[in-house]
């Protein structure tokens, strides 16, 4: 076959039907999904950053500063650290990542970034080192006028609801001001995530519980204080929007039968500068997590767990950059048994919360899938939820992978859909192609004859997915 007729059969690259392979498919993200507004229900957006309205000079600091997705790949592509976290301009980290991104072939990254460039910028052209110049000059000349700042951004992307990811300690007061600000009507929600209070053999420990009792106006000289402590600061969130909390399990799910008299002395051992051993550190999460789940319920919060990342894996480049630069991956330690006891002591006595658990490591999908079904009820939709394919798992095969599951097990009917998880004001489009993947997922199924073709139902299903089932959950 000649090349040019190789050509002719080929696609059009991201044309509007992009991923979409069937005509239910097409329907149903055209005519029902694509118009949906996002509840952006977890990212590491910065709240300040949204209410100074922050602007930005060039393409690398709003595209390429603080996304380490994008960061591994120009490390996979040799290139030098100079020129991704380092000291080098920013027009040569723009064109290192350039001469990256052609390699990325099969990577979400590679659509991720053209879809930015697309819906943002208006850039059509395929980035590469030898059109980087011209991409570099066109969306810098649009981020230097008006309508592309990081409110436009949220609101271009037809935003409702912006949850945060926010530490106890938090005065929380650029959602105070962003709540007051009439001229700004999405809503930026703080989340609660208290992690640096269970890593009780950090180095961040006591200095987070200094700040604990400082923002909280009490001393924390023993157990009872610390959990005073965290739940004068749940009220506190509470009092400000938040309805979301949110868990970094890393590695181990912790699950340990313990006493509040044991946790007490655990707690007393750490807070005064004492290593405690694995299993005291378990007994003093699961008592803590037990505790701060039924807070949640009690105000009723959503509680979500991130589980079975290994983070900071090179310690040379942690103790050079820090943490959150691109060094974490998949742990494999086993979840079953911890979560199921762990959610089963909080059902106990009716206080589990709406939950929603993640997995870094897709081999769990059927575990969680299997798991959620043993602690649906309370006439909640949908109550214990399995969270869309995250970090590693956000890519077109993750993707159909965690619903392909959840539907086979579960309902996909009442999933609450995608996220963002990012700190780029860009990543609005990763909601396009989970809608895209999710339309063709679905149409697919109905042209293989395995769901009646009933459009009306199928957009409602879909435009559940995508928007309602978030807002009825939530209850924002």
């Amino acid at each position: 076959m000649l090349r040019d007729e190789v050509y002719s059969m080929a696609k059009a690259f991201m044309d509007e039907n992009f991923l979409l392979t069937n005509e239910t498919a097409r329907t149903l993200y055209h005519d029902y999904a694509k118009q949906m507004p996002i509840i952006d229900y977890h990212c590491h957006l910065s709240p300040q950053e949204i209410y100074e309205n922050k602007t930005y000079k060039t393409i690398t600091e709003v595209w390429l500063y603080g996304d380490h997705y994008k960061w591994r790949a120009m490390r996979a592509k040799g290139i030098a650290e100079r020129y991704i976290t380092g000291d080098a301009d920013d027009y040569e980290k723009f064109l290192a990542f350039a001469r990256t991104l052609p390699d990325a072939i099969g990577n979400p990254l590679y659509h991720w970034s053209h879809l930015e460039l697309k819906r943002y910028f208006g850039v059509d052209e395929v980035l590469n080192e030898q059109t980087a110049p011209a991409i570099w000059q066109q969306v810098n000349a649009k981020l230097n006028s008006e309508g592309y700042s990081a409110r436009d951004f949220i609101k271009n992307s037809n935003v409702r609801v912006v949850c945060t990811t926010d530490d106890p300690t938090d005065s929380l007061e650029y959602h105070i001001k962003l709540r007051d600000d009439e001229a700004f009507d999405v809503k930026v929600l703080p989340s609660f995530r208290p992690d640096k209070g269970l890593e009780i053999n950090r180095e961040t420990f006591l200095p987070w519980i200094e700040r604990l009792a400082q923002v909280s106006g009490q001393a924390i000289t023993r157990y009872d204080d610390f959990l005073s402590a965290l739940e004068s600061r749940v009220k506190f969130f509470h009092e400000v929007g938040c309805r979301v909390s949110d868990h970094g399990i890393d590695y181990y799910v912790p699950y340990a039968d313990a006493t509040e008299d044991e946790v007490r002395e655990i707690f007393a051992r750490a807070l005064n500068g004492e290593t405690v051993s694995h299993e005291d550190e378990m007994k003093h999460k699961t008592f803590t997590l037990v505790y701060l789940g039924r807070l949640y319920a009690e105000h009723g919060w959503a509680m979500q767990y991130h589980m079975n990342a290994t983070r900071n894996n090179n310690h040379r480049m942690f103790k050079t950059l820090g943490p959150d630069t691109g060094f974490d991956s998949m742990g494999d330690s086993a979840i079953a048994m911890p979560l199921t006891k762990l959610l089963s002591a909080l059902d106990e006595d009716g206080k589990l919360p709406r939950t929603i658990l993640y997995s870094i490591n897709p081999s769990h999908n059927h575990v969680i899938a299997a798991m959620i079904g043993s602690f649906q009820g309370g006439e909640i939709p949908g109550k214990i939820q399995f969270g869309s394919g995250w970090w590693f798992n956000d890519t077109k095969l993750g993707m159909i992978a965690q619903m392909t599951t959840l539907a086979e097990i579960g309902l996909l009917g009442r999933f609450v859909g995608m996220l963002t998880d990012s700190r780029s004001f860009l990543s609005y489009t990763r909601h396009e192609y989970f809608r895209r993947i999710l339309c063709n997922l679905i149409g697919g199924w109905v042209e293989n004859g395995e769901y009646p073709a009933d459009m009306e139902l199928l957009g409602s299903i879909v435009q559940n997915i995508s928007y309602h089932n978030a807002r009825e959950y939530f209850d924002f």
